[in-house]
């Protein structure tokens, strides 16, 4: 999905809802065809918090984080200040569990500013993460198909801002892709691998990209969130990325068509009991 108009709260306006499982059930209802993933993988893709603890579970390594309600925020902050620090330190980001484009995310590097960076956050979302910020390249993998998804070589974003936030997104060109990722062969398979599984965790279907941070020192790899509807733009990495490995955009179109087809077909095979016994 393309940036907020002007910054504005994801949840309060309807054009910014596409990717986060509201418009998928809408299509459901209707018994309509779409691309993309369900109900339930676009609702998770569009929630780091529940996510991650999937990703977790399945053994996929994701950077440690806190995660506290607003409401904690709102009756003990200087108790919810201390337990972040404790835990993650600084630097580090404080972002909305739900949102998009890094929309309310913000890079904290003194207690002093860890309050304002909490009520930033608490605009967005009901659910607040806090996680160290660090020192990472950032790794981009597309994902296309359904049961049978592959993944391609990852890209590196390299921001021409601190880090990769909304205005490096989408108000300033001054940041970089690099095709194919300048990482060994062995990053670059893992990558993938991790992307398919990823993608496979939430049950997705059709189209997404995998973000991932690559530690600096370490080479330790971490999933950091998945995009169930990622832009398809001509400057969007998802296109770019399956123009690199030999898919131009009209094949790529007619690919995620066909494969929303697949997936409505398979969803009508579904019996549903209604109550009481009736079909």
């Amino acid at each position: 999905m393309g940036p907020p108009a002007g910054g504005r709260r994801l949840s309060s306006d309807p054009r910014q809802r596409g990717e986060d499982g509201t418009l998928q059930g809408l299509l459901e209802l209707a018994e309509l065809p779409y691309v993309g993933s369900g109900v339930g993988a676009s609702a998770l893709g569009m929630d780091k918090r529940l996510q991650r603890c999937l990703f977790r579970a399945a053994g996929l390594p994701v950077v440690p984080t806190v995660e506290v309600r607003r409401s904690q925020c709102e009756a003990d902050g200087k108790g919810v200040e201390r337990r972040i620090l404790s835990a993650v330190g600084l630097p580090c980001f404080v972002k909305p569990a739900a949102s998009g484009s890094s929309v309310g995310v913000v890079k904290v590097k003194s207690e002093a500013d860890l309050a304002g960076a909490l009520a930033e956050a608490c605009r967005y979302d009901a659910w607040v993460l806090a996680e160290p910020a660090l020192a990472v390249r950032e790794l981009e993998s597309a994902v296309l198909g359904n049961e049978d998804a592959a993944a391609t070589a990852p890209g590196e974003i390299v921001p021409g801002r601190e880090f990769y936030d909304y205005r490096a997104k989408y108000l300033e060109d001054t940041s970089r892709l690099l095709l194919p990722a300048p990482v060994p062969a062995e990053c670059a398979a893992a990558v993938r691998e991790m992307a398919v599984a990823a993608f496979q965790c939430l049950g997705c279907s059709g189209l997404a990209r995998v973000d991932f941070f690559l530690e600096n020192g370490t080479g330790r790899l971490y999933v950091n969130e998945i995009n169930t509807l990622p832009g398809f733009t001509s400057i969007s990495m998802y296109p770019r990325l399956w123009a690199a490995a030999g898919w131009p955009p009209e094949r790529l179109v007619q690919r995620l068509l066909d494969l929303a087809l697949a997936a409505h077909a398979d969803r009508r095979r579904n019996e549903r009991v209604l109550p009481g016994g009736g079909r």
